[in-house]
């Protein structure tokens, strides 16, 4: 098959952990032939979708994860899959893409269908399982995010389209510093805020449990630093090994049946304690992980319920 991926700079990412690196390197290994470009060369040309990138070939070589080929600009309805792989923040520019790349439908499998992925960001997909998070506000009032505070007491607040553990505070019974990130936040962004009941599991990892097609595949942990409330790798959260519980597995029966109704093929949802608290279907991480600490070749499974869609 011919499979592009729209996501960041190729020459940037980590082999030994990028999600988006394993899965291309796992298509090349099943005999499919590669295309990158970043979103920024994607466009609407007169009724037809275009792209200007490269073909490429993925090695395992720390610094050079690609060998690229000249710049060309292609026709993407002639792929039969597009992998939709840019990290957010969930902009007006992310947005556009998925419209763009909605055009397709019915000719080009994309993955994570865009519709959905537009529709369903993280933070606000978990709003339709109320029963399986933490209590949750989301608003930009001050006057409503002080009074779930006030009900509350120590809560975890961060904008609801970031990414990566950034921007978030955890304000406690004792903080007095909520008007003044809420200051901070809407100084610069129109964006509401989402502000969550603070879950002292945390300490103990915030799980991430990889679903392919709606199933659970396996998990890891992800343990906060010293000091630190975040448990996001990026900001220093330490990867270990764990199993699915009970619980994790009542979650993901629960959601399952929508992703994979919604095209949603590779998702990683966030699990602290028994609480889900986000469902990630932009661009989901842990593969790599996951295939160190159990031996799961998660890349293989979702290229396997990928061709399945398309036999």
């Amino acid at each position: 098959m011919k499979i592009a991926f729209q996501m960041d700079p190729i020459g940037a990412v980590d082999i030994n952990a990028d999600s988006s690196f394993r899965l291309a390197e796992e298509a090349q290994a099943r005999g499919h032939e590669l295309f990158y470009y970043s979103p920024d060369q994607l466009a609407y040309q007169e009724g037809r979708i275009t792209a200007r990138g490269h073909d490429m070939t993925v090695q395992r070589v720390a610094g050079n994860p690609a060998v690229l080929g000249e710049r060309r600009e292609v026709d993407l309805a002639e792929m039969d899959v597009i992998w939709l792989r840019q990290d957010p923040p969930f902009d007006m520019h992310y947005i556009t893409s998925t419209h763009l790349l909605d055009r397709l439908a019915g000719q080009v499998l994309v993955v994570n269908d865009p519709f959905w992925v537009r529709n369903y960001p993280e933070k606000l997909l978990v709003l339709n399982f109320p029963q399986l998070t933490p209590p949750t506000t989301i608003a930009r009032d001050l006057e409503v995010i002080r009074a779930f505070k006030a009900k509350h007491g120590d809560v975890i607040l961060k904008p609801l389209y970031g990414n990566g553990g950034a921007g978030v505070f955890r304000l406690d019974a004792n903080d007095r510093n909520l008007s003044s990130l809420h200051e901070l936040f809407t100084g610069f962004s129109r964006e509401p805020l989402i502000v969550q009941k603070f879950l002292p599991a945390v300490s103990k990892g915030d799980k991430r449990v990889i679903l392919v097609d709606g199933e659970a595949v396996g998990a890891i942990n992800r343990v906060p630093a010293e000091g630190e409330t975040r448990s996001n790798m990026h900001v220093g959260g330490r990867p270990e090994k764990i199993d699915l519980t009970a619980r994790d597995r009542e979650i993901c029966a629960t959601i399952g049946p929508l992703l994979r109704e919604k095209g949603q093929v590779f998702v990683g949802i966030d699990v602290i304690g028994d609480y889900l608290t986000e469902i990630n279907v932009t661009s989901p991480t842990g593969i790599q992980e996951l295939e160190r600490f159990d031996g799961i070749n998660v890349a293989a499974q979702i290229w396997q319920a990928i061709e399945a869609k398309l036999t």
